[in-house]
C-alpha cells in the first residue's frame, strides 16, 4: 500500500545517492565497473526492479539527470535536500551508490513495510531507507541544513526528527548491505 493522504497515493521515487567525493575510495565509486557496467547504472536498475514509479540520481551527474546538491560538501543530507527541492510529496526509497549487492526483494521489504514512521531502515543500518517526503520532512531537512553544528547534518539525525522504524535482517540479507567505501571493501564485494 502506498502512503499518502486518505484519498490520494503519492509517487514512489527511487533515489541513488551518488554525489559524494569518494575520497576514501580514491576514485569515483559511481563509475566503478560492476558486472560490466557502471555501478550507478546497476543501482538504478535495482531500484526500477523494486517497483518504484520513477528513479532519480542525487548528485551532479548530468549524464544521468542528476540533481546537484544545493549546498556542496555536506554529505547525503545535502543530496536529499536537492531531491526534496526537485520533487513533490513522495515516498522515497533511498540507496547509496556503493552497495552493489542490494537485491530488489530486500528493497521491496522497505518499500512495502507497514509503518506510520516517517522513515524506515534495517536494524543497524542507516541506508538503505524509505523516507516520507512531506512538509514535516522538508522542515526537518531545512532545520538540519540551517543548523550551525555540521556534525548534526546526518541521515541518522533526519531519521530521529521524522521518526524511524527498523526492520530485522537475516544473515543473507545482512550480506547485501556491504558498503564499499574503500578499495578493500570493494574487493570483498566483488568476491
Amino acid at each position: 500500500m502506498r502512503m499518502g493522504t486518505s484519498t490520494e497515493a503519492v509517487p514512489r521515487i527511487g533515489v541513488v545517492l551518488a554525489g559524494g567525493r569518494s575520497s576514501r575510495m580514491g576514485r569515483d565509486k559511481a563509475l566503478l565497473s560492476w558486472q560490466g557496467r557502471p555501478l550507478l547504472e546497476h543501482q538504478l536498475d535495482t531500484l526500477h526492479a523494486t517497483g518504484v514509479d520513477t528513479v532519480r540520481v542525487s548528485g551532479d551527474r548530468p549524464a544521468y539527470g542528476g540533481i546537484a546538491d544545493p549546498v556542496a560538501g555536506v554529505g547525503p543530507l545535502g543530496g536529499l535536500a536537492g531531491i526534496a527541492a526537485a520533487c513533490g510529496d513522495a515516498e522515497l526509497l533511498i540507496v547509496p551508490v556503493d552497495m552493489p549487492r542490494l537485491q530488489p526483494a530486500l528493497l521491496q521489504r522497505l518499500l512495502h513495510a507497514a509503518t506510520a514512521a516517517g522513515s524506515t531502515h534495517f536494524e543497524g543500518h542507516v541506508l538503505p531507507m524509505r523516507l516520507r517526503l512531506d512538509e514535516h520532512c522538508r522542515s526537518a531537512l531545512a532545520a538540519l541544513m540551517d543548523g550551525s553544528d555540521e556534525r548534526a547534518r546526518s541521515l541518522r539525525a533526519l531519521q530521529q526528527r521524522v521518526g524511524a522504524s527498523s526492520l530485522p535482517l537475516n544473515a543473507a540479507e545482512e550480506a547485501q548491505l556491504i558498503d564499499c567505501n574503500t578499495e578493500q571493501t570493494w574487493r570483498e564485494a566483488c568476491r
